[in-house]
This record gives structure tokens, C-alpha cells and sequence, in this order.
């Protein structure tokens, strides 16, 4: 399974690291990923979101 959001697609994307000498190197940007038990079509289901969709109310979490 990627490192991506299950509801958004939401996955790493790439940058750099600038320093006050202006060396730049790669880095990653990664998402907040956070695994939960969702109510999904009706049953219980472990799925890995990004902070921003559990916080916005995309998934509704199992009780």
C-alpha cells in the first residue's frame, strides 16, 4: 500500500532543503498520515487518512 491519504490521494511530493549558503538537497514533504477505524459502505474499516480529511469530516469515525 502507497504512503498516500485512502480518501484525498494526498502523497509525498519532493522539495529541497535550502541552507544560508544557499546548498540545496533534496527532501521530502510528507503527509499526515494517520490510520483509524472508519465506518465505511456500513462496516468497520482500517483505513489511513491524512489529518486534513479527519479534521474536515470527510470519514466518520467507528465508535
Amino acid at each position: 500500500m502507497a504512503f498516500q491519504c485512502e480518501f484525498c490521494q494526498k502523497k509525498p511530493v519532493f522539495g529541497n532543503n535550502v541552507s544560508h549558503a544557499n546548498n540545496k538537497t533534496r527532501r521530502v514533504f510528507n503527509p499526515n498520515l494517520q490510520t483509524v477505524r472508519a465506518v465505511i459502505d456500513g462496516a468497520h474499516k482500517r483505513v489511513r487518512v491524512c489529518t486534513r480529511c479527519l479534521r474536515s469530516g470527510r470519514i466518520k469515525k467507528a465508535v
